[in-house]
């Protein structure tokens, strides 16, 4: 497996002469924008790629088609965790993309931001960017260690070639969390919760602006390591080639055909409690043929995916390994009325490899010892409609239905051992979670929608309903039946003054949960007793943010988060900050 990740290492090295981006993440650090509502901590989306007016880029004369982005809100819109808040205000991008931003608040916050970049000669741009928030957590609710950190350093690099656009990041994040989630026992106020995590990302991106043969290059790797000494490292390689606008006679349909050949390799290594380890390999094709006319269109293709997996653990008398070829149906169509009614359906599939890296993102309190499985979608059909009323209301209505495999969520762990003593290692607390898979249906209704009644008014909100029937469970663990957000921001002033306002809405939770006690039979040890349909309540966080530039080159802002100061839970024992106000200033130059 090792040598595997070295090949897919050289091959990163050797494409990045040519072609470097990120795959999934597309964190184009050009315009860097801050988030002014409520981004979870451990990695913002802030960046958006600014569109380079430089010739040739036949892709940009391709006509542009409307489409409405998914941003699922338990996914984009995070909640006010304790970890602290990602309140850097959002700006608009201005030629003044340089600059320093500094802001504190309540409950010990400190916010410390930066942004430089430089465009040199032959159209090329280089830059870093810094990013750093902390909080001391909730005092008054925990007598333990709750504060919490994330630093952020990253540089990229910008090229606009006459045949491509070319980028080049390195990002190095660094979270000091603490697992302190404790609610069935009473440790020492001086007990040593401490969990952190270290990754090392590089990404690059090449694309050409025609698609001929050759459409775009994506690379990605990562290596992280724990407090704990867990290790991952993943690369992988993704190149899409494509023959678009390929006239179908006199009919006026035109013919795009695409191909994605993707290569993935993920080693994992834990080394605490049953020291789980996993090595994937995975690779993919993805080809598909789309018949278009106007804005309607047929897709049709397929993907195939080719998984080697081994996993292996204390536990187990032996390796086990899976070497399996998958396939999934993929087809897509979309009937245009009017620009204001476009139907559209399809049925997709795929293979999913779960990393540790993810679930940290997910769930920052997972135990450091995971058994690692591949999610696989089976089918999912799903029909909807979308439009434009009169460019000042765009909207999404779409439901689906699935079959899966090894769906991944999370449940509580309770005592590693019944031993009667508080001096317990960090995640010995029942303050963890571990994955656990199962198989099932997914039913889901969602729904998306923007209105501009003004020039300097925008308005949106996001609905998601999504349910599981699963075999071995009655119900999912700490995945909301419903979840939503409603926006705005307006701006005035000539737009010197910029308000804004998020609220993020779900539903109650199913989770397992554990009451502790002390038995002596025959000797003093802790019993557990597991409640397997405990809830964690639904909850409403509000938030509210204003910026004013009072100078060109200088801005105060103001964010306030969680304003109906409630200390509800992500997940079971782990409260949020409440009601938070934080100020600061940014210099621009």
């Amino acid at each position: 497996m090792n040598k595997r990740i070295q090949i897919l290492s050289i091959l990163f090295l050797g494409v990045s002469q040519i072609a470097f981006s990120q795959i999934k993440e597309e964190k184009l650090i050009l315009n860097k924008k801050r988030e002014p509502e409520v981004k979870k901590i451990e990695k913002k989306k802030t960046s958006v790629e600014t569109i380079k007016n430089y010739p040739p880029e036949e892709k940009s004369q391709n006509p542009v088609q409307y489409r409405i982005t998914d941003v699922p809100a338990v996914s984009d819109f995070k909640t006010s965790t304790i970890q602290g808040e990602d309140v850097a205000p959002k700006f608009d991008a201005t030629a003044q993309n340089n600059y320093v931003q500094f802001g504190m608040g309540n409950f010990g916050k400190i916010l410390a931001d930066a942004n430089v970049s430089k465009t040199l000669q032959n159209k090329l741009e280089v830059g870093a960017d810094f990013h750093f928030l902390s909080t001391l957590g909730l005092k008054k609710e925990y007598d333990w260690d709750s504060k919490q950190s994330a630093t952020s350093i990253g540089a990229f690099l910008n090229s606009y070639g006459d045949k491509g656009k070319f980028n080049l990041n390195a990002e190095y994040n660094l979270d000091n969390n603490n697992y302190y989630g404790i609610y069935a026992l009473e440790p020492a106020a001086d007990v040593d919760l401490k969990q952190r995590v270290n990754q090392f990302k590089v990404n690059g991106y090449y694309d050409f602006y025609s698609n001929e043969i050759l459409n775009d290059v994506r690379v990605k790797s990562s290596f992280l390591k724990d407090h704990f000494d867990a290790q991952e490292n993943q690369a992988s390689i993704l190149v899409n080639l494509s023959k678009h606008a390929v006239a179908v006679g006199k009919s006026g349909i035109n013919l795009n055909a695409d191909l994605g050949v993707g290569l993935e390799a993920v080693k994992t290594d834990f080394e605490i409690r049953d020291k789980n380890s996993s090595n994937f390999f995975n690779a993919t094709l993805d080809p598909k043929l789309t018949f278009a006319k106007g804005e309607s269109y047929l897709m049709i293709g397929s993907s195939f995916a080719f998984l080697n997996a081994k996993n292996s653990n204390l536990l187990m008398a032996e390796q086990m390994k899976n070497n399996k070829t998958y396939w999934f149906p993929k087809a897509e169509f979309q009937v245009a009325a009017a620009k204001e009614f476009k139907f559209y359906g399809g049925v997709d599939g795929g293979l999913k490899l779960n990393t540790y890296a993810d679930m940290l993102q997910v769930n920052p309190f997972v135990l450091s010892d995971q058994m690692l499985k591949p999610t696989e979608t089976k089918y999912h059909f799903y029909v909807g409609l979308r439009g434009d009323i009169d460019e000042n209301i765009k909207y999404d209505v779409s439901a689906g239905y699935g079959k899966m495999k090894d769906i991944l969520f999370y449940k509580a762990n309770g005592l590693f051992d019944s031993q009667f003593t508080l001096n317990r290692s960090a995640y010995n607390f029942a303050n963890t979670f571990s994955a656990v898979y199962d198989d099932g249906n997914v039913s889901d209704i969602k729904g998306s929608i923007q209105y501009f009644p003004l020039a300097n008014l925008v308005l949106d909100g996001e609905v998601r309903f999504t349910k599981y029937d699963l075999k071995n469970y009655d119900n999912i663990y700490n995945i909301p039946l419903l979840n939503a957000s409603i926006g705005a921001k307006y701006t005035m002033l000539d737009k010197k003054l910029t308000l804004g306002f998020k609220g993020i809405f779900a539903s109650d939770r199913t989770t397992n949960s554990y009451s502790i006690e002390g038995v002596a039979n025959p000797a003093m040890m802790y019993q557990s007793t597991e409640n397997t349909d405990d809830k964690v309540g639904g909850y409403a966080d509000l938030n509210l943010s204003a910026e004013y530039k009072f100078h060109k080159n200088f801005s105060i802002f103001a964010v306030g988060n969680n304003l109906l100061n409630s200390n509800y839970q992500t997940y079971k024992g782990y409260k949020v900050l409440g009601a938070q106000i934080l100020g600061g200033v940014k210099i621009t130059f």
